[in-house]
């Protein structure tokens, strides 16, 4: 059943109960006060009929003109009992019913009997459909008191409660009929926004996270279809993100399985080669030493895989304590002086003792690939490592003469196994890893790589570690 539905009948049946308990309650309580007030009316004329009866005259004859007199105005039945509960005289409108015996059987209540002439009480009949109230009529002249009785039909004291029933219970099913076209415009307004968030929820959860829910309101249905657009938003950018990550890794395999293929094709053409005698010795040198280098390659290609996985996925992945920083320089300087030297460059470093907050041994291997790279790019010039502080932090940078890098390469520049030109970078043994190694070191300790680079001037890359006093 649809929703609508069962607010329309909810509203009804909620309507019918609600309606018919306070009929019912109105009604009784209606009835009750009808009967209290109807009672206390009595009383009060009974008192007057007692008293007309009483300056009527002083015997019973006087009873008959007074009833003539009194009967026609009004609204109640009129009857004088003697002692023995034989009638004495009545009323027209008595007439009409006192001829009913189960009219006449009654007692003479007790307390009449004992009180005087004031003495006004109601009185009942077993099975009557009248209110009855009872009063002493003493005359001068009769030896014993006489019992008046007025008595009205229940029917009559009832009678406007059959109208105010009427006016209810038409209300009622007017309040019905109206709650019926109401409750169903109503339900229907309440329902539309419920039946569109479930069909776009259902769509989204289907995978069409490009669906856009229209719902112009204000209200928590209007918060919620934009709370489901932005949850679709999002979903739709993750799964371009996990489509795109899915694609890097599908590529990262690659550039793994290829990296790796070319140094085994080199170890096992030297090892083919090895294997004839006849080769000469300085053959057989050159052969080891390009299985010897291929197999290093290899070694830095893990050990940079491993890097950059503890980069990834351990927290711990840098210790932080404070360190000099031109120690660390100066290790560098002495195992790359000769290497610049045999290319004829310039190798230098320049700085004051400096101490800094870091990883050393992360930060050597940053500076480590920094200035290999440097070197192996630069085929004529110098390099330098300088270091100078700069608003509370320490600038490091390393600087080539080199061939320089493309400003459309600088935004990849980072990535795995990028390579401005592949080709060479292969032939000069390197991983393509080195520079993503020095992103990932320089990331966990929340410092930016700088690069400045012209074919013209070189390249700068630079980035800060804090001071320590």
């Amino acid at each position: 059943m649809r929703i609508q539905y069962k607010l329309s009948i909810t509203f009804v049946l909620l309507l019918v109960f609600g309606v018919t308990a306070i009929s019912s309650y109105s009604i009784v309580f209606i009835r009750g006060y009808l009967m209290d007030q109807a009672e206390q009316d009595m009383r009060t004329d009974a008192r007057q009929i007692l008293v007309s009866m009483q300056l009527g005259g002083d015997d019973a004859t006087a009873i008959r003109p007074v009833l003539e007199a009194i009967a026609p105005g009004t609204l109640y039945d009129i009857r004088v009992f003697d002692t023995s509960s034989q009638l004495v005289d009545q009323s027209l409108r008595s007439a009409n019913w006192a001829d009913d015996e189960t009219e006449l059987r009654f007692e003479i209540p007790a307390d009449i009997t004992a009180t005087g002439n004031s003495s006004v009480l109601p009185g009942s009949m077993a099975g009557s459909n009248r209110l009855f109230i009872y009063s002493r009529l003493v005359l001068p002249e009769e030896p014993s008191p006489y019992l008046v009785e007025v008595s009205r039909l229940k029917s009559e004291i009832y009678e406007p409660v059959r109208t105010i029933r009427w006016i209810i219970y038409s209300g009622m099913f007017i309040s019905i009929a109206i709650i019926l076209f109401v409750s169903f415009i109503f339900s229907n307004y309440l329902a539309k926004p419920i039946l569109a968030l479930t069909k776009a929820s259902q769509r989204i959860a289907e995978g069409e996270t490009s669906h856009t829910i229209t719902l112009n309101r204000s209200d928590e249905f209007g918060t919620l279809a934009l709370s489901l657009n932005r949850m679709a938003a999002r979903l739709q950018e993750d799964n371009k993100r996990l489509v795109e990550a899915n694609e890097r890794q599908k590529q990262f395999y690659a550039d793994i399985a290829h990296e790796i293929r070319n140094p085994l094709h080199t170890i096992s053409g030297a090892l083919e080669m090895l294997e004839f005698d006849s080769l000469p010795p300085e053959k057989k040198s050159k052969f080891l030493k390009s299985a010897r280098n291929q197999a290093e390659r290899m070694n830095r290609l893990f050990q940079d895989l491993m890097t950059l996985q503890r980069s990834d996925l351990d927290p711990n992945f840098i210790h932080m304590r404070p360190f000099w920083i031109n120690e660390v320089i100066e290790t560098l300087e002495q195992a790359y002086q000769q290497s610049a030297s045999e290319k004829g460059l310039d190798f230098s470093v320049k700085g004051d003792d400096t101490r800094v907050l870091g990883d050393p041994g992360k930060i050597e291997q940053v500076l480590d690939n920094l200035i290999s790279n440097a070197i192996k790019y630069t085929p004529e010039g110098a390099v330098l490592v300088e270091w100078y502080p700069t608003g509370g932090k320490l600038t490091i940078s390393v600087s080539d003469t080199g061939i320089g890098i493309h400003p459309e390469h600088v935004p990849r520049l980072f990535d795995r196994f990028y390579r401005t030109d592949k080709a060479r970078s292969r032939d000069q043994g390197g991983t393509g890893l080195g520079l993503a190694v020095v992103k990932s070191i320089l990331d966990a300790h929340q410092s930016e790589v700088q690069i400045d680079s012209t074919s013209v001037s070189g390249t700068t890359i630079s980035f800060k570690l804090p001071l320590v006093s």
